[in-house]
């Protein structure tokens, strides 16, 4: 498949900068695979599509701020960029400006780390996983997607996430769970929708653009994702039983995806990459946000609502001025 046909001309003024006031009252697109039907919606109405007994599957992945600047022996001002721990005192990181080998990063407040290149850059610290978080939490900034063309402020650190948000771990929000309110949860709960949570933790490697010529042929990115055995247990019984299994968010599409048949809980690295001719074992409705051209879950989203609908679906999302990407409204696909 030709990485061209991921392709779509966004006018500038539909990405979306900041979130829209009220969480569910973002608009949603109603696509349905068999009938081909798109029909136009809000996401506070989501619980009128949705039936008794369908399985409704969250990332509570939370987004850490993972932006941070320091300072080299020189002075010289760098950015850093935390994206996950690789081993305990170890993290990949990317870096703004030019630095060396064993070069010392100074981020004052008594924290330090020094920069290691390898296959990846790695920062070695001697602070846990867990004071690193927490150093972070208290100096660091929310790294909004490079798409979004201002600076992030102490709101986004709400904005930025979802209500649900638990396991720390994240460097970009799985956003599609972001149009959901408490009270929308509640009454999905209370029409008979089973709610559920899975963990994947997202790296900056989802807004990389597909580089290759066909799409086969791009290097997908590795994210760690969770799902307790209990969890796991009441999915795949719901689906024995025929009752549908709904992502919201590729993130927690490509967990779902990503289970073998047994039922003990698992943990890892999934580098699971969907594009169109991918056949879905476990997922039969996805909740997602509009997505860059040329991307990764682009590709997922067209395997998984047929090319030629979604392409159209894009065609009147634009037509109708959709707010698009991490901010932005999203759709439902059945």
């Amino acid at each position: 498949m030709k990485t061209s046909s991921l392709d779509y001309t966004l006018p500038s003024e539909l990405i979306a900068n900041r979130p829209i006031s009220s969480r569910d009252s973002a608009r949603m697109m109603v696509i349905n695979r068999s009938s081909k039907k798109i029909t136009e919606s809000v996401f506070s109405d989501i619980g009128s599509f949705l039936k008794p007994g369908d399985v409704l599957v969250f990332n509570k992945s939370k987004v850490f701020p993972a932006r941070i600047f320091g300072k080299t022996k020189k002075r010289k001002n760098v950015e850093v960029l935390f994206l996950r721990e690789v081993s305990p005192g170890k993290w990949e990181i990317l870096i703004g400006g030019r630095t060396k080998n064993d070069e010392e990063i100074n981020f004052g407040h008594q924290f330090r780390g020094r920069i290691k290149k390898e296959k990846e850059i790695i920062l070695e610290t001697d602070r846990s996983q867990k004071e690193v978080f927490s150093f972070l939490e208290k100096y660091g900034t929310v790294p909004l997607p490079p798409y979004i063309k201002r600076r992030a402020t102490v709101r986004d650190k709400t904005d930025y996430q979802n209500i649900f948000a638990r396991s720390v771990g994240s460097a970009a929000a799985p956003t599609a769970g972001m149009h959901f309110t408490k009270d929308l949860l509640a009454n999905l709960k209370k029409s008979k929708v089973q709610i559920e949570y899975v963990t994947l933790h997202v790296g900056l490697g989802t807004f990389a653009p597909i580089r290759a010529n066909k799409v086969e042929e791009h290097q997908i990115h590795e994210e760690y994702f969770e799902i307790d055995q209990q969890t796991k247990e009441r999915i795949l019984e719901a689906k024995s039983k025929g009752r549908r299994i709904i992502a919201c968010g590729t993130t927690s599409l490509r967990v779902l995806e990503s289970l073998n048949g047994g039922l003990d809980a698992e943990r890892g690295i999934t580098n699971i990459f969907i594009y169109p001719g991918y056949k879905f074992k476990l997922v039969d409705g996805l909740i997602t946000n509009f997505h860059t051209p040329k991307s990764s879950l682009l590709a997922l989203v067209w395997a998984f609502g047929g090319k030629q609908l979604m392409k159209k679906a894009y065609r009147l999302a634009i037509k109708k001025k959709h707010r698009f990407f991490s901010y932005g409204d999203g759709m439902l696909i059945t």
